[in-house]
């Protein structure tokens, strides 16, 4: 007898809700679409959903896809996101998750190192012409079989994915609901350099899990997701919680303050997903008037390290979920419970969801390493591509697999609390609007602007670091960031920075 679904994935969550409640909303466009990508917002229901994922799943498979192959996807955070992802899995492909501020140089290491066979992009995001670095990536990467994208004034050569739409196939190749198939891959960047991290169904429900339960996202929530979804963090948090929650996912295209405020109460949100510096501002304004309905906040932090000393949360009517980020090695969540509104203390060792229930599932577990550094142990990690090189030996008996992943982020135990206290992010790694650097780049980038140019990295309350630099040729010095294919909010950061001190 062949088990045809041995463990949930992420199409077979959504055919559950499909099944239940097929006119209920499902996807709710940003009210900005028409800006950043100059196409109309669209609303789904499930079955409406269900139809275009169907379409799309027969569009890759009538292009030759193979099952199992890699499809690289970058998109902004709209409907054409969440349905690409659901149909790459239904058609038994394997989604490469690439990151909007990339551009051609970084696109064709990541398409080479994944070996993809298609890209998925839009004609335009944010004026930037995304369907163009798309084809000259393609044109560099041998693998490449098929180029496509959603969007009006596509390059020749790019198949149009809203005709595709509108054709509404149903072709359908059989495809076995394993969660334990490869699902996402996404990228990292470690002191080692530049690093494929590949995760399965299982992987991502388990995160999904460890953010609702310890957020505690009601059944048929209403959530509004304002973070990129191009990593692990932004996959569960906004397509893998919606999953399990059965609502309806609203999106919004980070960051407009104005039109972010007006989607939560257009849509009566209840919980909201976005860095926590910006749920942090958000708490600064009278909420209970502003956004009645909301109730929920998970904040997360690409900084971890910066959660201990962050002000406290004094909204009462709405509860935040502190969620600490390791690039992409892992994650966990703590909800702020105490009275006075700080973080909730993170002590080592195992830790369910909800984090304060007796008898909760176990989750993750965190501990030290014998370097001082922290490392995640749980079911939503994927170790095997940070397990070191192994130690030269004349044994025969190979060493035993390492479960768990060292973040690199130092940290020690407090004497008084016995919780963990993270202390440094990872040497010689810098992140810059939310993407990981290498500090050594910096230099070369500096190096590159001429003799007398300073580049450095300033903080920043969203983003991280930004940025910012002076030079005596500021136009030769724009020329040498775009030849070194930095991406517009490096650029833009210099020349707004550019001859301060």
């Amino acid at each position: 007898m062949i088990q045809t679904n041995t463990s949930p994935t992420l199409d077979g969550l959504f055919k559950r809700i499909l099944a239940r409640k097929p006119d209920a909303p499902a996807l709710l466009d940003p009210i900005n679409k028409q800006r950043i990508t100059g196409q109309p917002p669209r609303n789904l229901t499930f079955a409406e959903a269900d139809r275009a994922i169907t379409a799309l799943s027969a569009h890759f498979i009538e292009s030759g896809l193979p099952s199992n192959s890699v499809i690289a996807v970058q998109l902004p955070n709209t409907v054409e996101f969440v349905l690409t992802v659901l149909a790459a899995h239904r058609a038994g492909l394997v989604v490469a998750l690439f990151p909007l501020l990339w551009r051609q140089a970084e696109l064709t290491v990541a398409l080479n190192r994944t070996g993809a066979r298609a890209i998925v992009s839009m004609s335009r995001i944010d004026g930037v012409v995304h369907s163009d670095l798309a084809m000259n990536a393609a044109a560099e990467a041998f693998s490449i079989r098929h180029v496509c994208g959603f969007g009006s004034d596509l390059p020749e050569g790019m198949a149009s994915l809203d005709l595709a739409l509108s054709a509404d196939s149903t072709t359908s190749r059989a495809v076995v609901q394993d969660g334990r198939k490869a699902a996402i891959v996404s990228f990292d960047f470690t002191s080692d350099g530049f690093r494929p991290v590949p995760r399965t169904h299982l992987n991502l429900i388990a995160g999904g899990l460890a953010l609702s339960l310890e957020s505690d996202v009601p059944q048929g929530s209403t959530i509004m997701s304002a973070f990129t979804p191009s990593s692990f963090a932004g996959l569960t948090s906004s397509l893998v919680i919606w999953l399990l929650s059965g609502g309806t996912l609203a999106l919004h295209h980070p960051f407009d303050g104005d039109v972010l405020e007006q989607q939560i109460v257009e849509h009566s949100c209840d919980t909201l997903v976005a860095p926590a510096q910006l749920a942090l501002r958000l708490g600064e304004i009278d909420m209970a008037a502003r956004l009645p309905t909301l109730r929920t906040m998970i904040g997360l932090w690409r900084a971890p390290e910066q959660v201990a000393s962050s002000p406290p949360w004094t909204q009462p009517q709405v509860t935040l979920t502190d969620v600490y980020l390791f690039g992409e090695a892992g994650l966990f969540a703590a909800r702020r419970t105490a009275a006075d509104g700080a973080p909730a203390l993170v002590r080592p060792g195992p830790h369910s969801a909800p984090r304060e229930v007796p008898g909760s599932s176990i989750s993750g577990e965190i501990f030290l390493t014998p370097r001082g550094t922290l490392a995640l142990r749980g079911p939503m990690i994927s170790a095997a591509p940070y397990a070191p090189p192994p130690p030269p030996s004349d044994s025969l008996i190979a060493q035993p697999p390492r479960d768990y992943v060292d973040t690199d982020y130092a940290a020690r135990i407090d004497r008084q609390t016995g919780a963990i206290c993270i202390t440094a992010p990872p040497t010689g790694i810098m992140a810059v609007g939310g993407y990981r650097f290498l500090s050594g780049d910096l230099q070369e980038w500096a190096r590159r602007l001429g003799q007398g140019a300073l580049l450095t990295a300033l903080p920043d309350r969203l983003s991280g670091h930004r940025l910012a630099g002076r030079a005596q040729d500021n136009g030769r010095a724009r020329e040498a960031l775009a030849e070194l294919g930095l991406n517009p909010l490096m650029v833009e950061a210099f020349r707004d920075r550019a001859n301060q001190t």
